[in-house]
C-alpha cells in the first residue's frame, strides 16, 4: 500500500508494519549498506581506516557515541550524516509532540487518542530529516531546556491542576523520541545538567519536577567533545562518560593528499573564480603544508588544535587574492602566484591560538613564519639543502643564481603586477627556469616553481628577501648585510 494511502492505525497494520527501535533501525540499514558495498559516510575523507570503522562498529553494537577530537575534525559533519542511515519515513500519531509510534505510544496524548479512536487514530509520516536534533552545549543550558518543566500557562489555559502530567512542557530530549540527538561540546554542559542525562542513557526514561512519569524514550545519542585534558572550560563527569558506550577518537588529515581533497570539497569558490583562475597542485601543496606546520609549531597551542577550516578559508582567500589582482591588471584569466599567498594571512591569524612565545612574535609574524616553513618543506622535496651543498663541497645547483645576485642584481615583484611583467622578471634570473622543471610536476606549475625556488633560497639564507607593503624584493644576502652595516 502506498504511504499516501496509509492514514490510520488500521491501514498501517495492513501494511505489516512492525515497531523497531532507532538503534535497530540504524543497525539494519548499516548492515544493508555494508552488504551492498555502498558508501556510508559520503564526503568524509581520511577516516576510512581509522574513525569510520569505529563508528560503524558502535552502530552495529547499538551504542551511544562520543566523538572525541580537536576542533575542525568533522565531528559534527559525521553526526549529521548518520541521518542517512534512518528509514526515509516512519509513521507517528498525528499531532503528537513526542513522535509517538502508533503501535507503541509513550505520551499521555497518544495513549488517550488511541483510547478514544482506536484503529481509526490518524497517523502521519515523519521524514528522516526531521528526526535529527542538535544542541550546542553552553553554560546557560538548563534542565528545563533539555528535559522539560511544568508550564503554568498551559495549566491555566487547560484549567488543569499541577498534578496533571498534561501541564508538562517537554524539553528537547523527549521531543527527540525516535530521533538522533546530538550534543556538541559536551564538556561545556554544567555538571548538574550532565547528571540529568544519567537515567536517559541507562534506563531510557526521565523525571520532570517530581512527576511519577516513565517515558521509555528511544533516542540515539551522539556527543562531541574536545579531549578533557585539553580544555579549561569543563569536563565530562565520570558517571556520564561511563554510560556512553563507545568513544571514538578523531584526527586531522594524515597526508597532504587527503588535506587537499578536504579543502577542494569544502571550500566555497565562486564558479567564475574556478573558470578564470588556475591553481597548480604546487600551490595546493604549499597551502596545506601551512596547516601541517602550524600543528607542529612551538608558537601555537597544540592543545587548542589547528582546524581544517584554516586550509579551507586560506584557499578561499588565495582565490580571491588572485581574482582581485586579475581585475586590477585587466587580465581575463590568471594562475595563482606566490604573491597571492600573502592574501591568506588573515585566514591564518584567525585560526590559531598562540602560546607566550607566539604572542611575542605577533600573529602576523607567526603567519609569515608558517608560510616560510611550508615553502621550505616543499623546496626540499626536489632540491638538497643549499647550505649543506657548500659545506660538503657538492655540485652547487644554485651557483648561477648565487652569482647573478652577487653581481648586484635584484628581483622586485609586486603582488598586483600583471603577469607579463611579473614573469619577465623571473625569467631574467639565469638558471631559474631550468631548476623550476625539477620542482614542477607539470608545465602549469613551472612559473609558480620559479617563485617557490626564490622563496626557498631566502628561507635557507642564500638570498635576502624583504617585504614592504605589497612588494617582495630578492637580493644578495651578503650585499644586503653590508648595506645594513653601512
Amino acid at each position: 500500500m502506498e504511504r499516501s494511502k496509509v492514514g490510520t492505525i488500521a491501514q498501517l497494520r495492513k501494511t505489516g508494519y512492525r515497531t523497531r527501535s532507532i538503534r535497530e533501525e540504524l543497525r539494519q540499514n548499516l548492515l544493508q549498506r555494508l552488504k551492498e558495498k555502498e558508501p556510508v559516510f559520503k564526503g568524509i575523507i581520511g577516516f576510512d581506516k581509522t574513525v569510520l570503522p569505529d563508528i560503524e562498529r558502535a552502530i552495529l553494537s547499538k551504542h551511544n557515541i562520543l566523538l572525541l577530537g580537536l576542533r575542525g575534525q568533522a565531528k559534527t559533519k559525521i553526526a549529521r550524516l548518520l541521518v542517512e542511515l534512518l528509514d526515509e519515513y516512519i509513521p507517528v500519531i498525528a499531532g503528537s509532540e513526542l513522535n509517538d509510534d502508533p503501535l507503541l505510544p509513550i505520551s499521555r496524548f497518544g495513549k488517550d487518542l488511541i483510547g478514544e479512536m482506536g484503529d481509526e487514530t490518524p497517523i502521519e509520516w515523519l521524514h528522516r530529516s526531521d528526526r535529527y536534533v542538535e544542541k550546542l552545549a553552553t553554560p546557560d543550558v538548563s534542565v528545563a531546556d533539555l528535559i522539560g518543566d511544568v508550564d503554568p500557562i498551559k495549566a491555566a489555559t487547560l484549567k488543569l491542576p499541577y498534578a496533571d502530567e498534561r501541564v508538562i512542557h517537554y524539553g528537547l530530549v523527549p521531543r527527540s523520541h525516535r530521533s538522533i540527538f546530538v550534543i556538541n561540546e559536551l564538556p561545556d554542559l554544567q555538571a548538574r545538567i550532565q547528571v540529568s542525562l544519567f537515567n536517559i542513557l541507562q534506563e531510557g526514561d526521565i523525571q520532570i519536577r517530581g512527576f511519577k512519569l516513565r517515558l521509555p524514550l528511544d533516542i540515539q545519542f551522539i556527543f562531541t567533545a574536545n579531549p578533557e585534558d585539553y580544555t579549561n572550560r569543563g569536563s565530562i563527569i565520570t558517571p556520564l562518560k561511563d554510560r556512553i558506550e563507545s568513544q571514538v577518537l578523531t584526527h586531522y588529515p594524515l597526508t597532504l593528499e587527503e588535506a587537499q581533497q578536504i579543502t577542494r570539497q569544502e571550500a566555497k569558490v565562486a564558479p567564475d573564480q574556478s573558470d578564470k583562475i588556475k591553481v597548480p597542485d604546487l600551490a595546493f601543496r604549499v597551502l596545506e603544508r601551512i596547516a601541517f606546520h602550524a600543528r607542529e609549531s612551538e608558537l601555537i597551542d597544540e592543545k587548542s588544535g589547528v582546524s581544517a577550516r584554516l586550509s579551507i578559508t586560506a584557499f578561499e582567500n588565495l582565490m580571491s587574492a588572485a581574482e582581485r589582482r586579475m581585475l586590477l591588471s585587466g587580465e581575463e584569466e590568471t594562475t595563482v602566484r606566490m604573491g597571492d599567498m600573502w592574501g591568506v594571512i588573515p585566514a591564518i591569524t584567525g585560526k590559531v591560538e598562540l602560546v607566550y612565545e607566539g604572542e611575542q612574535e605577533g600573529p602576523y609574524g607567526v603567519a609569515l613564519q608558517l608560510i616560510g616553513e611550508a615553502v621550505q618543506a616543499e623546496f626540499l622535496t626536489a632540491f638538497p639543502d643549499p647550505e649543506k651543498i657548500l659545506k660538503e663541497n657538492q655540485v652547487d645547483l644554485f651557483e648561477d643564481i648565487r652569482n647573478w645576485f652577487a653581481e648586484g642584481n635584484t628581483v622586485e615583484l609586486f603582488h598586483d603586477e600583471d603577469n607579463q611583467s611579473y614573469y619577465k622578471k623571473l625569467d631574467s634570473v639565469p638558471g631559474l627556469s631550468a631548476l623550476a622543471k625539477r620542482l614542477a610536476k607539470n608545465g602549469n606549475e613551472q612559473r609558480l616553481a620559479q617563485e617557490v625556488i626564490l622563496h626557498g633560497l631566502s628561507e635557507f639564507n642564500v638570498l635576502s628577501k624583504s617585504l614592504v607593503d605589497s612588494r617582495i624584493t630578492f637580493s644578495d644576502m651578503l650585499s644586503n648585510m653590508l648595506d645594513d652595516l653601512d
